[in-house]
């Protein structure tokens, strides 16, 4: 397998450029360039003239969508029904189409052209919350449905769109939702800090909830509102709950001054739930900045009434808190205490199956273990470990024959996805690809990922891959182009390669003109800032900024400055991979009192991005070792042991 593996890697090398290069035609790319700088102009005219006189281009339909596009943004402007419906069923099925239908709804919702709206809604097929929303509203034949998942998402959707706030509101009108039900959404929406929901949220309450004054201080100053006179006379539901909220918002920032003001107003008229809930904040915000006192915070909570309901959140925060205090049956009891939706988590049951072993309890750790053993990810490979089983490869299934290769590079979603990929429309070709991909079975999706894969379009040959079913090729799924790059600095630095494979796919899938929201570029993302420290250290001569975009200079200085957080981290390869995404300072600041072992520290890294990010770097390293190796490295030996910190320094250094 490993000598397929290799034969797959080698053939990638050396023929994308010349493939992809004859993808599209050459002829008509310039008029789709005119086309979308009409399109971003607004110049309806100028794509109606070009409609008018079609060519043959793969990216046609684009000229169509632009101008619908335009026509439906303006909501001044009328347009011919019948003529948007018939381009929509031309392309029926396609991006496209979906993305302009969806639009079009919107617009009907909010002018309430609802028999239209109802119609055209029964072709859509993946509509968004606000859809669902506008669907309710306009008594579509699911609204009763569509109603129900929307009361499931009472106290979760805080991202709400205006569509929501009348089928909420019906909810409440129905008797379905009860004053403590709408205090309790009230609660959520502060605690996520959207001001539009909480807003929506009190305008429900009636009487109860008509200062919305003091939710705007709320909002504005929560540390001078409980100084207010106002906090300090809370005897109404509605007076404590506008202290509570401001507890909550100034525990996110500052756990302790929460506390201290909290301490100065609370008396004997706040509920135990009510003392609860602060506690539980208190405790959240803590366990964000790791504050070894909100694991008894937390405790706290519970003592007090142990039935407040705490969000998702909040309860994985008290199972990472717990497990680094090392105290595995309070980690077992926190599980416990999640939604059975939470607790089947792949994170929750590892940890729960570890807080069995830990207490010397190993038959009811195993068949959690069983439970994710074998599946590729961070948890799926540290229970296989557990169980004694190294992470192993399926037998790749027969490669994709040419008339399958043939059949998908054939099918319309595909080629406009290459087509606007050449022409870097990037995030068009994407999406493009990402909703052919929909769908298809095993069988094509490799054929896909391999088409992708000879194009030199590597990320989409992975997203291609990772979405098989029942056949899965591994030699796809991870790919290692750029290979001489990357063995010579691997070699240079001492790094293992299987670890620089791992963290350079999770960062650009292997795409060399990568450029992140912040300025990151390359493969390995590196920073410009980091690229030219980086470059006076090692001694490249006359870098600049633009040297980044070059393949072997961007894994040149990655691989350096890898190599320098490592060094300046204990050599904890968990620790310099959450440094490579978040800075070393913050690595640093997330150590605790105590060593860890690198599984710990990576569950409880605050960031969510940084956690999955360690997470998924750590979980393709033991993947491509593998693939270079014929067997995997354990993650578990891999990762080590993160050590206490031990003072000095944790402020934030260059980052890639």
């Amino acid at each position: 397998m490993v000598r397929r593996l290799w034969c797959a890697l080698l053939l990638g090398l050396g023929l994308h450029a010349s493939v992809f290069a004859q993808t599209v035609t050459e002829g008509g790319e310039r008029r789709i360039y005119v086309a979308r700088e009409a399109a971003q102009r607004g110049d309806t005219a100028r794509l109606e003239q070009m409609l008018a006189d079609p060519g043959p281009h793969a990216l046609e339909p684009y000229i169509g969508y632009w101008l619908w596009s335009a026509r439906i943004a303006r909501s001044s402007e009328s347009f011919s029904t019948t003529a948007l419906q018939t381009f929509l069923t031309r392309y029926d099925g396609s991006f496209i189409a979906e993305r302009l239908r969806a639009d079009w709804l919107k617009r009907l919702g909010r002018e309430g052209q609802y028999p239209l709206f109802n119609e055209e809604y029964a072709r859509l097929q993946q509509p968004d919350q606000e859809l669902q929303c506008f669907a309710i509203r306009a008594g579509n034949p699911a609204s009763e449905a569509l109603l129900l998942a929307l009361e499931a998402q009472w106290l979760t959707l805080t991202d709400t769109p205006e569509s929501c706030f009348t089928p909420l509101q019906l909810l409440v009108d129905s008797s379905r939702k009860s004053n403590d039900d709408i205090w309790w959404r009230v609660r959520r929406t502060i605690e996520a800090n959207r001001l539009s929901a909480a807003r929506h949220a009190v305008s429900m309450l009636g009487e109860e909830g008509r200062d919305s004054g003091a939710l705007a201080q709320v909002f504005d100053n929560p540390e001078r509102y409980l100084k207010s006179v106002a906090a300090r006379n809370a005897s109404s539901r509605a007076a404590r709950e506008w202290v509570l909220a401001s507890v909550a918002r100034l525990a996110r920032r500052n756990p302790r001054n929460a506390l201290a003001g909290w301490r100065a107003i609370h008396d004997a008229s706040y509920t135990a739930g009510e003392r609860a809930y602060v506690m539980g904040q208190l405790a959240w915000g803590g366990a964000l900045t790791h504050m070894p006192e909100s694991h008894r915070w937390f405790e706290e909570a519970r003592k007090l009434d142990a039935t407040q309901p705490m969000s998702d959140e909040q309860a994985a925060w008290q199972v990472r808190m717990a497990l680094r205090a090392l105290d595995w049956p309070r980690v077992q009891a926190a599980i416990e205490q999640m939604s059975p939706l939470q607790r089947n988590q792949p994170e929750w049951i590892y940890w729960l199956a570890r807080s069995h072993s830990m207490q010397g309890r190993p038959e009811l750790a195993r068949p959690l273990h069983e439970k994710r053993a074998g599946e590729p990810d961070f948890y799926g490979i540290l229970s296989a470990e557990a169980l004694g089983r190294p992470l192993h490869w399926p037998a790749p299934p027969a490669p994709p024959s040419t008339q399958e290769l043939q059949q998908v590079a054939e099918l319309d979603g595909v080629r406009r996805a290459i087509a606007l990929l050449r022409m870097d429309m990037r995030l068009e070709g994407l999406r493009e690809w990402n909703w052919t991909m929909r769908g298809l079975d095993d069988r094509r999706l490799i054929a896909a990922a391999e088409h992708a894969r000879r194009l030199g379009i590597y990320d989409r040959a992975i997203f291609a891959a990772e979405r098989t079913k029942t056949q899965h090729d591994y030699s796809l799924r991870y790919l290692a182009p750029f290979y001489d790059a990357f063995s010579r600095e691997a070699r240079t630095q001492q790094l293992s390669l299987a670890w620089i494979y791992g963290l350079t796919r999770q960062e650009s899938r292997f795409i060399t003109s990568a450029r992140s929201p912040v300025g990151a570029q390359g493969l390995m993302q590196i920073m410009p800032a980091t690229g030219r420290l980086v470059a006076r250290q090692i001694g490249v001569a006359g870098f600049s900024v633009g040297d980044l975009g070059d393949t072997d200079t961007n894994v040149r200085l990655g691989a350096a400055y890898l190599r320098s957080v490592l060094d300046g981290l204990s050599s904890s390869p968990v620790m310099a991979t959450a440094a490579y995404n978040a800075g070393p300072g913050r690595a640093r600041r997330w150590q605790a009192e105590q060593a860890l072992e690198g599984a710990i520290y990576a569950e409880s890294i605050p960031f969510t991005e940084t956690r999955d990010y360690v997470k998924k770097v750590m979980a393709n390293a033991v993947a491509y070792s593998v693939l270079f190796d014929g067997k995997p490295m354990s993650m578990t030996r891999f990762m080590g042991r993160v050590p206490a910190y031990a003072g000095g320094s944790r402020g934030d250094e260059a980052e890639p």
